[in-house]
């Protein structure tokens, strides 16, 4: 099977995986920043960590995982494109200071995650 193949049947789980938690959190949580792009923007960075160091210190992914699992799934579920459109909507109203706050937290977060998911997945 194509790749490509593995990559759009991953989008689409991660596209309906994004939906239901970033309505889930915005239903839940009361928010000035747009938390549910930041929770599944974190979360999708720790998974994407994770999976990149077990699968480089375990050689567990196989072209077609990785395109389904990273590529697929972890592509349509995070956020990036929501979250430039977000913080863009914050500065269009004027909204400076949270704006960058949003921009920081986010890209701070991000990275802590994937950091943190690709540290905890590491065998030594």
């Amino acid at each position: 099977m194509p790749l490509a193949l593995y990559v759009a049947a991953g989008g689409a789980i991660g596209a309906v995986a994004r939906y239901l938690v970033a309505a889930l959190v915005a239903r839940s949580w009361s928010h000035v920043l747009p938390m549910g792009t930041l929770v599944v923007n974190v979360s999708g960075c720790f998974l994407i960590g994770a999976i990149a160091g077990a699968g480089e210190s375990r050689a567990l992914l196989t072209a077609e995982t990785r395109a389904f699992l990273i590529v697929g799934i972890l592509g349509g579920y995070t956020t990036f494109s929501a979250f430039g459109l977000e913080a863009f909507e914050l500065l269009r109203r004027g909204e400076l200071a949270i704006a960058a706050t949003h921009f920081i937290v986010q890209c701070v977060a991000g990275t802590g995650a994937v950091a943190a998911g690709y540290t905890l997945t590491r065998v030594k």
